[in-house]
């Protein structure tokens, strides 16, 4: 298990990367990605159980589907630091050719995307199949999936909310980006999701949350505790209550960060707000 320390090292130099990458093609979603940084760390530097040796079937090992995919720059951050690909490629981001497009796709053949994203609302049901198949394997791993808030106004998402939990998919574990925020504003004014929390209980969900879903320990704490309720005849949901564009102070607090490129002095202050600790690319 690595220390709290090189998981926020780790986090860190996520942060760097996203907004670097961002700025570089002045193109990309920079709020959301950040928010999500240690989320993600966690995942592929302590929860999931998965191969490097990439293959398109994922049998024997824990999957996850990012369905929110424009927050792909810190997905691709993380699957390169993770040992997926060099991570000199992050330098390719949203370029022609690249394999690295602004929402993640996969005719490219980038090891650790196993669906194109970016068209919200349908990354939910891919992981219901996938976590289906899994059971029809006999294969005892588990599937994993992340969602915006602002996703959740999407009709296909309750249509598999409700399969999920009426076809007992309890090997599935999906997380909600909570951040309240969506390109247009605050999510109360765009379209008010409501009490989330007991409309999932009522859909017949497992929920748990985190309350400060940038908290690494806390991370830990909860997915450990949604790993121990899986297998009980219920999907489990995690509730992360997240902050958009985390770790970067201009960013924090606003839907306006939310597709939106830094400029020269902004990557500047972005970046002496996050040291480097794994190495730039």
């Amino acid at each position: 298990m690595p220390a709290i320390k090189e998981l926020q090292d780790f986090t860190s130099q996520v942060r760097r990367d996203i907004i670097r990458m961002v700025h570089a093609v002045q193109s990309g979603h920079p709020g959301g990605s950040l928010g999500c940084t240690e989320f993600l760390t966690v995942l592929y530097q302590e929860i999931m159980d998965y191969s490097n040796d990439f293959n398109m079937d994922g049998k024997g090992e824990d999957l996850l589907f990012v369905s929110n995919g424009h927050i792909s720059p810190a997905i691709y951050s993380v699957l390169a630091h993770s040992g997926f690909f060099p991570v000199e490629e992050l330098a390719t981001f949203r370029k022609l050719n690249s394999r690295l497009q602004g929402h993640p796709t996969t005719n490219e053949g980038l090891p650790g995307i196993r669906i194109a994203s970016g068209s919200l609302g349908q990354g939910l049901s891919v992981g219901i199949g996938a976590a289906q198949a899994k059971k029809l394997n006999g294969d005892k791993h588990l599937v994993y999936t992340l969602h915006g808030d602002g996703e959740f106004q999407e009709g296909q998402i309750w249509e598999a909310l409700m399969y999920a939990a009426g076809k007992n998919v309890d090997n599935l574990i999906a997380t909600v980006d909570y951040n309240h925020q969506q390109i247009d504003g605050p999510t109360k004014e765009v379209m008010p999701l409501g009490d989330l929390r007991a409309k999932l209980v009522a859909f017949g969900w497992e929920v748990l949350d985190v309350n400060k879903g940038n908290d690494i320990e806390r991370i830990i704490i909860c997915l450990k505790k949604a790993k121990e309720k899986t297998g009980k005849g219920k999907p489990v949901c995690i509730l992360l209550h997240t902050e958009m564009g985390n770790g970067v102070d201009f960013m924090m607090h606003t839907h306006a960060w939310h597709g939106k490129a830094p400029n020269d002095e902004q990557l500047e202050i972005g970046l002496n707000q996050n040291p480097e600790t794994l190495g730039d690319y």
